[in-house]
């Protein structure tokens, strides 16, 4: 019996089912696209959405429903609850977890932070972006951009924005062509990335065993505490991906150093903080009540 993925339709999405087959064996799977809520409705914000899990909820159902056995997420998308019934068994080693600025040659400026034209439009519908980029430069107009990451580009191109922000992940995974674009990498120094980003989360249901042995032995130990950490920290927030918050992790000689930082989305106040510990929760935990001490409730 072959092990049914299901995914979402784009080619980053694709590309991921795909590398996860390989891992586990072409022979011995077959990839189920599902349609979601993000994928679905393209003219609202997420801010503007209700609930959690826009590009997860339709796949965690056809996994309750026994239609597919393995579900591929991007970790980032997934809300740090799953559904009863529901765990995630494996997240395979983590790729490249910045965020990356794309521009028009145009737009590129030598004298200016971020090496962006002064007012310069801006394409994200992601609040975490939006926040750090209003407060690294409060100049920038900000405008809505959906879609997936090819459509994001022939926006850029088409001109209707002078740049937009991708994970570097994804840019790198499907190999996309931006040679065109003058870019630079938004360093975690000064831009967090969301919890999670550039790791895959591989769902399954709990009772599953044969699909938990298949999948198992795809999990990076190292990965998972750092993202885990990380998505504590989003978990005492709400646990939805689409507020205002970045958060990253980092091995320190063995302990995790945790990032994180809550901003307003006009980008007039943003906290950040970092602390050391030795357990994935615990780090979480501290670092969202050191947070909260200083008043990040007030700023979502």
């Amino acid at each position: 019996m072959k092990i049914k993925i299901g995914t979402r339709g784009s080619e980053l999405a694709m590309w991921q089912a795909r590398f996860v087959a390989g891992l586990i064996g072409p022979e011995r799977t077959e990839i189920i696209v599902i349609k979601t809520q993000g994928d679905a409705i393209q003219n609202v914000s997420f801010d503007k959405m209700e609930g959690k899990g826009f590009f997860t909820k339709e796949i965690e159902e056809a996994l309750l429903d026994k239609r597919i056995d393995l579900a591929v997420h991007s970790l980032k998308d997934l809300p740090t609850e799953n559904p009863a019934g529901l765990v995630i068994a494996a997240i395979p080693e983590r790729e490249d977890p910045a965020d990356r600025l794309l521009m028009s040659p145009e737009a590129w400026d030598d004298d200016m932070p971020l090496h962006l034209k002064e007012n310069a439009v801006i394409g994200t519908s992601s609040m975490r972006r939006m926040a750090q980029l209003k407060f690294l430069r409060s100049d920038l107009l900000i405008e809505p951009l959906r879609g997936n990451v090819n459509t994001r580009i022939r926006k850029l191109r088409e001109g209707r924005y002078d740049g937009i922000v991708l994970a570097a992940a994804g840019i790198k995974r499907i190999d996309l062509a931006v040679d065109d674009f003058k870019s630079i990498v938004l360093g975690t120094d000064i831009f967090l990335p969301a919890p999670g980003q550039g790791a895959l989360g591989l769902q399954i249901r709990e009772d599953d065993d044969d699909t938990l042995r298949a999948v198992a032995p795809l999990n990076h130990g190292g990965t998972e505490r750092l993202v885990s950490a990380e998505r504590a920290f989003l978990r005492h927030f709400g646990g939805g991906c689409h507020i205002p918050l970045g958060a990253f992790a980092v091995d320190e000689a063995g302990a995790i150093r945790l990032h994180g930082v809550v901003a307003s989305t006009d980008g007039s106040k943003s906290l950040r903080e970092e602390i050391t510990d030795t357990d994935p929760e615990s780090a979480g935990s501290r670092l969202a009540r050191l947070l909260k001490d200083k008043g990040a409730d007030r700023l979502i």
